[in-house]
């Protein structure tokens, strides 16, 4: 049951926020830290009791929830989702301190903001491909409001633009989802890396496409990227750190939890695109990075350009490739987040996030030039980052 704690603890912080006047700002902002923080806690635990040199799923949580249609409250970790755990849990707690300087309307953005984190921990949580979908949804709701209504510049046009491309995806998905189900009449996802390579080749395929709408345009894979620059610049500084550091791992995710396992031989067959694609996101993602004057911007394109290096590994189908993948996912979420902090930090200070504005920042702030520079050397590649 320890897995379902990770869920629970998001949750009752969203009704002791909900509880709490309206007015008790300081009191809401403690609560959903409180929250997030024991959520962390919670994922330590987990962590400390998970066994690396096990294989399988481990502290599985099964309870049939919908037994008409073999859909369960299935829950288990391994050592695909144990690290997003971790970076979900540890970036949420930060970016909730981050979020301490949001000044309006505090109680409506902490409960979506905790709300955004339940559905990003159960979908790294999920073994059911129903729930999953569940979950996967349950992100895109707090996402565009929490864009729209407290970012800036076109946050309106940024949010909607995130959900219609965020929507389209999940549509796809959700064809392949039923296209599955009714051909294995089951939504363990355990069972389902059992039966689902041995459908024919050209159902393969086919799944193989609907899921890759749905994982790729989270990613963002060339050309379904051009909704992430918008969300990243009006998005709020700790919804960018959760946007880069955590959303666009759940596409990358769904292509190892999903779409590698369960088809198999419709990998294989779009592998090359796979690499050919991976290959666009760096160097095109790199060169228009180059040219941003904004930093937001800048970091948002790096992000897009970094993505591509986990296209590129699973595109290898070795043990290297795949090892590589998830690690570029986790150091990809840490470094980047910090990334977005400190262009918040900045921006909050001097309302400008334009880079020409910002020669010898080192000699006025020499402590933040410094965290500056590690992180834009981790981000960089540079070897002990």
């Amino acid at each position: 049951m320890i897995l379902s704690w990770l869920l629970f603890m998001p949750l009752i912080g969203i009704v002791a926020v909900l509880l709490l006047p309206k007015a008790s700002t300081r009191l809401i902002r403690l609560t959903a830290t409180l929250a997030t923080a024991l959520t962390f806690g919670v994922s330590l635990a987990v962590l400390r009791v998970f066994d690396p040199q096990a294989a399988g799923v481990q502290m599985e949580t099964l309870i049939p929830w919908i037994p008409q249609l073999n859909i369960a409250y299935h829950l288990g970790v391994d050592g695909l989702n144990i690290t997003m755990v971790l970076l979900t849990t540890g970036l949420s707690f930060l970016a909730c301190l981050a979020s301490w300087s949001i000044p309006e309307r505090q109680k409506e953005y902490f409960t979506l903001y905790l709300l955004l984190e339940l559905g990003m921990l159960g979908t790294f949580l999920a073994l059911d491909l129903f729930l999953f979908y569940v979950f996967w949804e349950i992100v895109l709701v707090p996402m565009y409001f929490l864009i729209g209504i407290w970012g800036g510049g076109r946050r309106e046009y940024s949010a909607f633009k995130f959900f219609v491309y965020t929507l389209a995806g999940s549509l796809a998905m959700l064809l392949g989802i039923l296209a599955v189900y009714f051909t294995a009449h089951t939504f363990d996802m355990v069972q389902l890396a059992q039966a689902c390579p041995t459908f024919a080749p050209a159902l393969q395929h086919l799944l193989f496409v609907a899921f890759f709408l749905g994982f790729a345009i989270k990613v963002p894979v060339f050309p379904f990227h051009t909704w992430l620059p918008d969300a990243h610049v009006d998005a709020p500084t700790p919804i960018s750190v959760l946007l880069a550091g955590v959303l666009l791992k759940m596409g990358g995710y769904g292509f190892f939890r999903i779409s590698y396992p369960f088809f198999p031989e419709g990998a294989r067959w779009f592998a090359g695109a796979m690499a050919a694609l991976g290959m666009i996101n760096i160097v095109y993602g790199a060169f228009v990075a180059m040219a941003q004057t904004d930093f937001k911007r800048m970091v948002a394109y790096s992000s897009v350009s970094h993505m591509g290096f986990v296209l590129l590994g699973l595109s290898s189908f070795t043990p290297e490739g795949f090892n590589g993948a998830m690690l570029q996912m986790f150091t990809h979420g840490t470094i980047t987040g910090a990334m977005f902090l400190l262009v918040g930090v900045l921006y909050d200070r001097t309302h400008t996030r334009d880079l020409t504005a910002f020669g010898g920042l080192s000699s006025r702030l020499p402590v933040y030039a410094a965290m500056l520079t590690v992180f834009s050397l981790a981000s960089l590649g540079l070897p002990g980052l």
